[in-house]
């Protein structure tokens, strides 16, 4: 593979393409975008670059080398260390480019290079001709949450009554920090209406980054449970696929013995999420373990174009 990630129009302005990420048709799942040949482009311009693209995630490749991508996510707040979604997107317009090889009809792997360490992700070609992406992820440790159950629902505009005492409210921590807050069922999490400001400044008050809200009520009988993952804390009021969430909420179904195995040591979850925001999306983890500690686990879909053209990379005031 040639170190090279694209080319550049007449002007100098760069390749840019967006995607939307777990979903079979454009228009659903969740958008990420990428920009290619950003390796001159300095960090504090690529923040402006994605506060202007709007995207939950933008992607910025510096180099591509054989089997391993150098890139950086930000959303349009912040830099983030992963992005699962950004990955379905930043894969799949790379196989459309011709910038990484087609699969096939075998499995192909290859490494993102991270500012902050490193990521493996593996595509193949489905039945039906489209490019999934999984991503192998860091499983999460588990704690209990300690935080204001009653005030977290008055932010969310539930009750407290609508959140069962028969499964625990967890604090996921890997990539991201999530709080997995389990609901009665697609009534109680449908009726969900939060007030973004103040429930992001409770985020941060209390080490959270993501609130997943869950039910294992669905709307398709395939799966398995239904996401709302609501993150102003990082800039996204409310996901409409977020695979390093659903990554942490598969490890807690897993852990806390919600679903069995479709063979001994291996789970397959499939979860549904962006519904009530008109993006709908599917999701699939899974999950190796043994004896209850979570060997491998990896998430994706397949993602859909949207667009493509150019950027202006220069100064934005």
């Amino acid at each position: 593979m040639q170190d090279f990630t694209g080319t550049e129009d007449s002007r100098g302005d760069l390749p840019f393409s967006m995607y939307n990420a777990f979903c079979s048709t454009p228009y659903a799942g969740s958008a990420g975008a990428v920009v290619l040949n950003a390796s001159e482009v300095p960090r504090a311009q690529r923040v402006r670059i994605a506060r202007e693209i709007g995207a939950p995630a933008t992607a910025f490749v510096s180099a591509i080398k054989s089997a391993e991508v150098e890139v950086q996510f930000f959303s349009t707040v912040m830099e983030l260390p992963m992005c699962g979604h950004g990955t379905m997107c930043l894969v799949t317009s790379l196989v459309d480019a011709g910038l990484l090889p087609a699969p096939g009809t075998g499995r192909r792997e290859i490494t993102l290079s991270l500012p902050k360490g490193s990521a493996t992700v593996a595509y193949h070609q489905t039945r039906e001709g489209r490019v999934e992406v999984m991503l192998d992820v860091t499983p999460a440790r588990y704690t209990s949450a300690e935080l204001d159950l009653e005030e977290l629902a008055g932010l969310l505009g539930a009750r407290v009554s609508d959140v069962p005492d028969t499964m625990p409210i967890l604090v996921a921590s890997a990539d991201f920090i999530h709080l997995c807050l389990p609901f009665h069922d697609l009534d109680a999490i449908g009726r969900l209406n939060p007030s973004f400001p103040e429930l992001a400044a409770f985020c941060r008050r209390n080490g959270i980054e993501t609130v997943a809200t869950f039910t294992l009520d669905t709307i398709d009988p395939a799966a398995d449970l239904h996401v709302r993952d609501f993150c102003p804390a990082v800039g996204v009021a409310e996901s409409a696929a977020a695979g390093t969430t659903n990554a942490a909420l598969a490890g807690y179904l897993m852990q806390v013995g919600l679903t069995p195995p479709v063979s001994p040591g291996c789970w397959t979850i499939r979860a549904e999420q962006g519904i009530e925001i008109g993006r709908p999306s599917q999701i699939t983890t899974l999950i190796d373990a043994e004896n209850g500690v979570i060997n491998r686990i990896r998430v994706g879909g397949v993602a859909s174009r949207v667009l493509s053209g150019h950027i202006n990379p220069r100064n934005m005031v």
